[in-house]
């Protein structure tokens, strides 16, 4: 189904962007990205979040359409099709585990199959697929240090979901380019999306699009480099994108 919009796909953050604080998407928000969909616009999950943290999202607003999990790490092509995967070296992920582990901080990792953590570690690191490593603190100078370490050990994109704490992809792997999958996948440019975000895991995402929108609460960095601003996750800021500024609803904006 073609459109004669501007932007063909809406890539959306989950966790501070497309549900609210109480992890639920709103029922403005929820209707809005229905009229979306109606008017022919892709609308695609963009997460640090494995695919089945995700999935339940994405079902209860009946989105068939492609998926960027693990921060880019993974891209669906619909919700139970892999399209593409990108592992972490278990090399570095011992090594990152022995960074958590010096530091004394709470880590976690996503496997292939299952969320490993600080409580739940596994020995084998050998005997599993790595798609990501992450390390929460609230202490700023720990948490530069970590910074530091992961910086000299190379190969790696670092970013965060919040801001306390540092989130590990394999180097070149984010939600750019994730969602410049999804686009070779629906024949669309990257010119043509609009990308919604909050932490730094969608700051490479918002440089590379049409039109980059920060939440309202985003971090300062990621607000710096967007093109737009609009309401909290709160405050259904994703009505505003999708009404002001893909559809165009009620306003007189003369197509240039």
């Amino acid at each position: 189904m073609s459109n004669h919009y501007q932007y063909k796909l809406l890539a959306l953050d989950m966790d501070g962007t497309l549900l609210t604080d109480n992890h639920e998407i709103s029922h403005e928000t929820s209707t809005w990205i229905h009229k979306a969909m109606e008017a022919g616009i892709h609308v695609c999950l963009s997460t640090g979040r494995a695919a089945h943290h995700a999935l339940p999202y994405g079902q209860e607003l009946g989105l068939e359409t492609p998926m960027v999990t693990v921060n880019g790490s993974e891209v669906w092509k619909s919700p139970n099709e892999l399209h593409i995967r990108t592992l972490l070296d278990p090399e570095l992920i011992k090594k990152m585990h022995e960074i958590a582990v010096k530091h004394d901080c709470w880590f976690w990792a996503y496997s292939v199959d299952q969320l490993f953590n600080r409580e739940r570690w596994v020995d084998a690191i050998m005997d599993h697929e790595w798609l990501k490593f992450g390390y929460t603190t609230e202490d700023d100078q720990v948490r530069h240090e970590i910074l530091m370490e992961l910086q000299d050990l190379g190969g790696l994109q670092i970013t965060n979901s919040s801001p306390t704490n540092l989130e590990v992809n394999p180097a070149g792997i984010s939600k750019a380019s994730g969602v410049a999958e999804v686009c070779k996948l629906l024949g669309i440019t990257m010119e043509e999306v609009v990308a919604v975000g909050d932490s730094l895991n969608d700051l490479a995402v918002i440089q590379a699009v049409g039109l980059g929108v920060a939440m309202g609460n985003a971090q300062e960095t990621v607000k710096e480099a967007a093109d737009l601003i609009v309401a909290s996750n709160n405050e259904d800021g994703i009505v505003e994108v999708i009404r002001d500024h893909m559809l165009k609803v009620g306003t007189t904006k003369i197509q240039p």
